[in-house]
């Protein structure tokens, strides 16, 4: 923990350094010992350490000094750290003006000089001490992010931290004015911070405005560029079966390297609980699973690259990963594990919404800005299901818009009772979005009804889609066979007429979850006749190894 600060003012350097002799001497195993040589510089000083989050204790101020006084410091000072203790410093013909601030400034005690710091001044800090420590409640001490809620950059930051699991306050520009907390903070920043939301601050004081998440990620401390040049497996994809297939490589011994543009649990990692997997009766949630997971991969050893996949190629046995941020991996063996995203939600007005009201899948972060608020979540599968359970214990109520006339073709039986007995969900059947509205964010939606054919207009300022499911397989272009939807083609599907695709050199079939270049398989949600669940991505990504090591044993 940080250690609260005493900070000491004089302008009198002597003095001044006496002070500080004074108060290390007794003080400075439990407190910081700062100190200014005017009330200019102090300001300065508790507006830095006030950014930083960092507790003042004590201010221990000479009276008479140029520019600004002890006192008119110190009217400024408890602006920021109201619960300070307040000690001036006087000489004898300061006497009567010492005892005045006690009521103009709310001096705690004043001081003549000079003292004997053992019969004067030790005593009367020490019980000051003990009183600002009784109410004292330790500051957060990981990231703080200021932003707005209606930025589609500040959602973009918190998702990248959360998903992460990177501990960090976020701190809303807009509830400065009810928040003292907010107030402080902005208070105490530049005119240009202000404007350049959103901003991060660091415990070590360090701060980014409007950071590219390239820039976060690294001074977070994930690695973005790989520690070799050349891997037994490269795994693209950290969800389920990207993590499976990581953490079986790697325990049976092969050099394996595991890249993730967003953070490793995929959608599933942004699923709120997850009750239907093999060996949690009380269910866990997706970041939970991701979690697990991930510590599990680096105990074998897995390196975990925070980059985006560009492109690959094929030079005879070697595959090479061309990343975004210009580097590239080569391997012998590689696997896709990219799943799916979200299918765009096509109504007037999402496009320039996105972001600032209006997210794709659960959006956890957004949660506690949902409190007391109509929530509105389009979509009828398990995902929609769980995001309705988890934000009903913070709005006050949540719509599902589902287009079908049911929920049991596409939800799982479990969940679909849960949310008969959630009071504060609502379902609306054969119901789809028409339109949004709203300037700078989201401010209602039109909703149409299929069975009474009218459309409807509600005031909301959430909407979460989770609609269907699209490969992100671009990338893949003019290397690995693809259907019509972009999901990727293995085994049989390649088959044409019962022979194997073009361009194939082996004297075999591709293997059940190999794609049509030897030694590159797919597997979980991008693999086309994949079944969309957890457990099956999971055993795909452990199954899939042992089809590497078949293919390696070959080639190696």
């Amino acid at each position: 923990m940080t250690k609260p600060a005493i900070i000491t003012v004089d302008d009198d350097q002597e003095v001044l350094r006496a002070i500080e002799r004074d108060l290390r001497r007794k003080y400075a195993a439990d407190y910081r010992i700062l100190r200014a040589d005017s009330g200019v510089a102090a300001l300065e000083i508790v507006r830095e350490l006030q950014i930083r989050n960092a507790p003042i204790a004590l201010f221990l101020v000479d009276q008479r000094m140029p520019q600004m006084s002890g006192v008119e410091f110190l009217e400024q000072a408890i602006k920021l750290y109201p619960e300070a203790k307040r000690v001036l410093l006087t000489a004898y013909a300061d006497t009567n003006a010492a005892i005045a601030a006690i009521n103009e400034a709310g001096i705690n005690h004043y001081l003549l000089k000079p003292w004997d710091p053992e019969e004067n001044l030790y005593p009367v800090l020490d019980d000051l001490l003990d009183d600002w420590r009784t109410d004292f409640r330790p500051p957060f001490e990981g990231i703080r992010v200021l932003g707005n809620r209606w930025s589609p950059a500040s959602h973009t930051v918190k998702d990248l931290l959360s998903r992460n699991h990177i501990p960090y306050r976020w701190l809303d520009i807009e509830t400065a004015e009810k928040d003292p907390e907010v107030r402080k903070l902005v208070e105490s920043l530049a005119e240009a911070e202000k404007n350049s939301l959103p901003l991060l601050i660091f415990p070590d004081g360090a701060r980014m405005t409007q950071p590219e998440p390239t820039e976060v990620a690294e001074k977070v401390g994930l690695k973005t560029h790989a520690a070799e040049e050349f891997y037994d497996l490269v795994i693209v994809g950290g969800g389920p079966a990207g993590l499976a297939a990581a953490v079986y490589g790697a325990s049976e011994g092969l050099r394996t390297i595991m890249i993730e543009r967003e953070a490793p649990g995929g959608q599933a990692g942004m699923s709120s609980k997850i009750e239907n997997y093999l060996g949690f009766p009380a269910g866990l949630s997706g970041g939970d699973l991701a979690r697990r997971a991930v510590a599990q991969a680096r105990r074998f050893g897995v390196e975990i690259l925070a980059a985006e996949a560009e492109k690959i190629s094929v030079d005879g046995n070697y595959r090479t990963v061309w990343l975004t941020n210009q580097s590239q991996i080569s391997c012998h063996s590689l696997l896709i594990a990219t799943g799916v995203q979200w299918r765009k939600l096509d109504a007037p007005g999402i496009e320039d919404l996105t972001g600032a009201g209006i997210y794709y899948g659960a959006a956890m972060t957004e949660a506690l800005s949902c409190a007391d608020e109509d929530v509105y979540i389009v979509g009828g599968a398990n995902s929609a299901g769980q995001s309705a359970m988890y934000f009903s214990r913070h709005a006050r109520r949540v719509v599902m818009l589902v287009r079908g006339d049911s929920l049991g073709a596409s939800m799982s039986q479990y969940l679909i009772d849960q949310i008969k007995k959630t009071s504060n969900i609502q379902v609306e059947y054969n119901s789809s979005v028409a339109e949004v509205h709203g300037a700078d964010h989201l401010e209602g939606i039109s909703v149409y009804c299929k069975e009474s054919d009218e459309t409807n207009l509600y005031p909301t300022n959430s909407l979460f889609i989770m609609i269907g499911a699209m490969p992100h397989t671009d990338w893949l272009e003019g290397v690995i066979e693809r259907d019509e939807r972009g999901f990727i083609l293995t085994g049989g599907d390649l088959l044409r007429d019962g022979k194997p695709p073009k361009n194939w050199n082996l004297d075999r079939e591709p293997g059940l979850l190999e794609t049509n270049v030897p030694g590159i398989f797919a597997v979980g949600d991008v693999r086309r006749g994949s079944i969309k669940r957890v457990a099956s991505g999971v055993g795909e990504g452990s199954v899939a190894i042992s089809f590497v090591h078949q293919y390696l044993s070959k080639v190696v």
